[in-house]
C-alpha cells in the first residue's frame, strides 16, 4: 500500500510540474511579447545598413556611411548586422519586430529554465523571471545585446552544471558561447570571463584556508626533515622526535578536520565550498580566451573595450554613465530585498554567489547599462536564497503553493493576473509605429533626398537620429556608433565625437565646428539649443529650407558662397 501511495504521489507531483511548466511558458511568452517595443531604436537603423554593406562588399574595416573620409570601422557585431538585414530584406520592419518578440520570449524562457534547473523550484523561478523581464524591459530592443543576454544566462547554467557534473557537453557549451559573442557583440567579450571569477576566487580561498587550517606546509617540512635525517643512523633519536611531532600534528589535524567538516555542513552565514572541478573550469576559461580569434575582425575582441575605456565616449553616453540610485526606485527595492535576506534572516549564501553579487553591484553602480547583467545573473542567487529561507522557516510551503496554482481555480486566477499585468505593459503601444516621427526626421529626410544633392552636401546632424539618416542613404556627420567617431578607433586626429558634444550643448560655438568641417547643411531638432539661437538671432548665414513640428533643415549660406 505504501509503495502504491508513493507512486501515486510521484505521479501527481509530475502531473503538477507539467501543468505548471505549460502555464509558466505560456504566461512568460505573453508577458515578454507585451514588453517588446514596437518602435525601433536608433541602433537598429544602422544595423540594417551595415548588414547590407557587408553582404555586398564584405568586411572592409572602413565606414561607408559618414561623409568624413577614411574612417576606420571595426564592425563590432557584424554577424548580428547581417542576420538583421536578411530578416529586414525578407520581411521588412515587421520581420524585425517579430524577431525581437521571439528573442524576448527566448530570453524569458531561458531565465525561467535556468532558474528551475539550478534551484529545482518552479513557482519562485516563474515569479523571478517575470520580475527580471520587467526590470530590463527598457533594454529589450532590436539590438545585439538582446542575444548576449541569452548567452550570458546560459553561461551561468553551463558553469554551474559543469562544476556539479564535470560533463563535457557543458564545457563545449562554454567554448561555443564566446565564439558567438565575438561575432555577434564583441563589445561584451571581456565580460564573459568576469562570470568565471567568483567561482575561481572561492576555490582559491578554500584552498588557502585548507592549507592554513590543516597545516599542510608544516607537515611537509617535517616529512622532508625526517626523510633527510633518516639517511644516516646517527640521527635516530632526532628522527623519532620528529616522527612523534608529526603524529601529534596529525592527531590535532584530525580533530580540526572533524570540527571543520561540521562547520562547513552548517556554516554561520557563508558557505565555502572547495570544488576541484574548478581546476577544469579554469582550463576551459583559458581555452575560451583564444576563441576571440575566431572572427574575421582579427584581434578586435581583445582591444575594443580597452580603446573604448581610453576615450571620452563612455563619459558622454547616458547608458554608460554611473547609476544614480536615488533616481532608480526599482533597483533600490531590489538591493533592499537582497540586503534584507542577507542581514535579517538565517539564510546562508555561497561565497561565489556573494562575490558575484558584490561584483555585479559594483559594475552596475559604475555603469547603468550593467543593470541588465546584475538583474539577469543575480536572479539565480536570489532564487537560491529564497529556497534557503523556505528550508529554514517553512519547508514545503512553496510546494503547496505550486499545487494551488496548478488547480483549475489557481490556473484561472494566475492567468487573469498575468494577462492584466501584460495588458498594462502593452496598452500604450497599440498606436505605436515602427518609426517615431517625433524622434526621427522621416519627412525631413524625404525633402532632403528629393531636393538636395547628397554628393556635394555635408550635413551636420545630431547623434540620436544620425542612424536613421544613414538608413535613408544620407551621409552623416555622426550617428550612434560613438566609437567610430573617436580618435581611438577612427584613426583621425580630430575627435569628431567630442566636437559634436561641445557643439550640441553650446559649450563650443557651432559656427566654429561648421567652419572646421566645411558643413553645408544643418538638420536639427526644432527645439534644440542651436535652432533657438539661430532663430532668435535671425542668423543670416542660415537659410531655412524645410521645417515641420519636430525638425528643421538649414542651408549654410556662407559656406555655399
Amino acid at each position: 500500500m505504501k509503495k502504491q501511495e508513493t507512486k501515486a504521489n510521484k505521479t501527481r507531483k509530475i502531473s503538477s510540474n507539467i501543468k505548471f511548466t505549460i502555464l509558466a511558458v505560456i504566461l512568460i511568452a505573453i508577458f515578454c511579447i507585451a514588453i517588446t517595443p514596437v518602435t525601433l531604436q536608433n541602433d537598429t537603423f544602422y544595423t540594417i545598413r551595415i548588414g547590407e554593406h557587408i553582404i555586398e562588399n564584405g568586411i572592409d574595416m572602413q565606414d561607408p556611411f559618414s561623409w568624413h573620409e577614411n574612417l576606420a570601422y571595426t564592425y563590432p557585431h557584424w554577424a548580428y548586422d547581417v542576420i538583421t538585414y536578411l530578416i529586414y530584406s525578407a520581411f521588412g520592419m515587421t520581420g524585425i519586430y517579430i524577431t525581437t518578440c521571439i528573442l524576448s520570449v527566448v530570453l524569458g524562457l531561458c531565465i525561467y529554465m535556468v532558474n528551475c534547473k539550478l534551484t529545482k523550484n518552479q513557482l519562485i523561478s516563474f515569479i523571478i523571471t517575470i520580475g527580471v523581464m520587467y526590470l530590463i524591459r527598457d533594454y529589450v530592443a532590436a539590438r545585439a545585446q538582446l542575444v548576449t543576454f541569452i548567452l550570458f544566462i546560459l553561461t551561468i547554467f553551463f558553469i554551474e552544471k559543469f562544476l556539479e557534473t564535470k560533463k563535457k557537453r557543458y564545457a563545449i557549451g562554454l567554448i561555443i558561447i564566446p565564439i558567438l559573442i565575438a561575432n555577434l557583440h564583441l563589445a561584451v567579450f571581456p565580460f564573459y570571463f568576469v562570470l568565471y571569477l567568483p567561482y575561481i576566487a572561492e576555490y582559491i580561498i578554500a584552498s588557502l584556508s585548507e592549507r592554513i587550517i590543516y597545516r599542510k606546509g608544516t607537515r611537509k617540512k617535517l616529512e622532508r626533515k625526517i626523510e633527510k635525517l633518516s639517511k644516516t643512523s646517527e640521527n635516530e633519536e632526532k628522527v623519532k622526535e620528529l616522527q612523534e611531532k608529526l603524529k601529534e600534528l596529525d592527531e590535532r589535524v584530525d580533530k580540526i578536520k572533524i570540527k571543520r567538516t561540521k562547520e562547513l555542513q552548517n556554516p554561520y552565514r557563508i558557505r565555502l565550498n572547495k570544488n576541484d572541478n574548478v581546476k577544469w573550469l579554469i582550463l576551459v576559461m583559458i581555452i575560451c580566451l583564444f576563441t576571440g580569434l575566431l572572427t574575421p575582425l582579427g584581434t578586435t575582441p581583445y582591444t575594443y573595450l580597452v580603446k573604448t575605456m581610453e576615450g571620452n565616449t563612455t563619459q558622454n553616453i547616458n547608458e554608460h554613465l554611473p547609476m544614480t540610485l536615488a533616481d532608480d526606485t526599482e533597483m533600490i527595492c531590489t538591493l533592499i530585498l537582497f540586503l534584507s535576506i542577507l542581514i535579517f534572516t538565517k539564510a546562508k549564501i555561497r561565497l561565489s554567489d556573494l562575490f558575484m553579487l558584490a561584483g555585479l553591484c559594483y559594475l552596475m553602480l559604475k555603469s547603468r547599462r550593467q543593470v541588465t547583467m546584475f538583474v539577469l545573473i543575480c536572479s539565480v542567487i536570489l532564487n537560491r536564497l529564497i529556497c534557503e529561507l523556505e528550508n529554514i522557516y517553512s519547508k514545503g510551503t512553496i510546494e503547496k503553493a505550486t499545487k494551488k496554482v496548478t488547480s483549475i481555480v489557481g490556473i484561472i486566477l494566475t492567468s487573469i493576473i498575468m494577462l492584466i499585468f501584460s495588458y498594462d505593459m502593452v496598452k500604450d503601444k497599440f498606436d505605436d509605429t515602427y518609426i517615431d516621427e517625433s524622434s526621427y526626421p522621416v519627412q525631413a529626410c524625404d525633402y532632403i533626398i528629393e531636393n538636395i544633392d547628397l554628393g556635394k552636401a555635408k550635413f551636420y546632424n545630431e547623434y540620436n537620429y544620425g542612424s536613421y539618416m544613414l538608413f535613408r542613404g544620407i551621409p552623416v556627420f555622426i550617428d550612434s556608433r560613438a566609437d567610430l567617431y573617436a580618435p581611438e578607433f577612427s584613426g583621425k586626429k580630430d575627435d569628431i565625437f567630442m566636437d559634436f558634444i561641445g557643439t550640441s550643448n553650446i559649450s563650443k560655438f557651432y559656427e566654429d565646428t561648421f567652419e572646421k568641417y566645411g558643413i553645408t547643411h544643418v538638420i536639427t531638432y526644432e527645439n534644440s539649443k542651436m535652432n533657438m539661437i539661430i532663430t532668435k538671432t535671425q542668423d543670416e548665414n542660415y537659410k531655412e529650407l524645410y521645417k515641420d513640428d519636430y525638425f528643421v533643415v538649414y542651408e549654410r549660406v556662407s559656406e555655399q558662397e
